[in-house]
């Protein structure tokens, strides 16, 4: 199967802690998700977001710096699986994020693309400009 990378940078207007907090606490997770989410805290724990659609495993986790994870859409081939990494870094503005997600699907990208941005970052900085 072809695969591709995703990369993504932005900056949220947040302390990274609290960035880190809102994608590894359940609870904060799917405020800005709208989707129910099962997240582990543990390397090597498990994570089910946004209603089961994306699932993995904790690979390296490193608070308020780093987040490491073996992820996988529902709607994948049986079996495959991507690896994301989220690094965060101190900004003027608040927190710089870096995202890297190297074997998504080539017939799945743009989709997957996208909808980090739809389903994630836009919907965070949204909840985050109001302060949360």
């Amino acid at each position: 199967m072809k695969t591709r990378t995703i990369r993504q940078t932005l900056t949220f207007p947040a302390a990274p802690h609290t960035v880190y907090e809102m994608l590894m606490d359940e609870k904060k997770h799917a405020l800005f998700t709208g989707g129910a989410a099962e997240i582990s805290r543990a390397v090597g724990g498990t994570f089910s977001t946004n209603d089961g659609y994306s699932s993995g495993r904790n690979l390296e986790l490193v608070q308020d710096r780093k987040i490491v994870q073996t992820w996988r859409a529902s709607d994948w081939p049986e079996g495959h699986l991507s690896t994301i990494t989220i690094m965060l870094a101190p900004a003027r503005e608040g927190t710089k994020l870096t995202f890297g997600q190297p074997g998504v699907p080539e017939e799945q990208y743009e989709e997957i693309r996208q909808g980090w941005y739809t389903w994630y970052w836009e919907p965070l900085k949204a909840v985050l400009d109001k302060g949360t």
